[in-house]
């Protein structure tokens, strides 16, 4: 099992910048991608960003050039920048990591774990 725990969501202004976290403990060993998925009020769940095991990384076209995602092996934890945001990014925000992967969408191969989330909210 694999425990995922977030933080660092909040009230930010448009154009402001926060920074999300994933921390996983339990068999981490396991996960071989984790993706940050987010899902605002109304609207379906959204993959935003993505990180393998190898570091390889992919982003969806609303967020490119915006969000950063990255790891930190020795704290176990998968990081999101998100700068230049805009009220479109309000969305509670969620990491999940993978057992299998190969490409595109975590959740296309199941077998994964999911955070609880933590929410982001931008003001205009």
């Amino acid at each position: 099992q694999v425990q995922l725990v977030e933080s660092g969501g909040g009230l930010v202004q448009a154009g402001g910048s926060l920074r999300l976290s994933c921390v996983a403990s339990g068999s981490i060993d396991s996960i071989v991608a984790v993706g940050w998925y987010r899902q605002a009020p109304g609207k379906q769940r959204e993959l935003v960003a993505t990180i393998t095991s190898g570091a390889s990384t992919n982003y969806a076209d609303s967020v490119k050039g915006r969000f950063t995602i990255s790891r930190d092996m020795t704290k176990s934890t998968v990081s999101l920048q998100m700068n230049s945001l805009n009220p479109e990014d309000t969305a509670v925000y969620c990491c999940y990591a993978a057992r299998y992967y190969s490409d595109g969408d975590p959740l296309d191969y199941g077998m994964g774990y999911w955070g609880k989330g933590t929410l982001v909210t931008v003001s205009s």
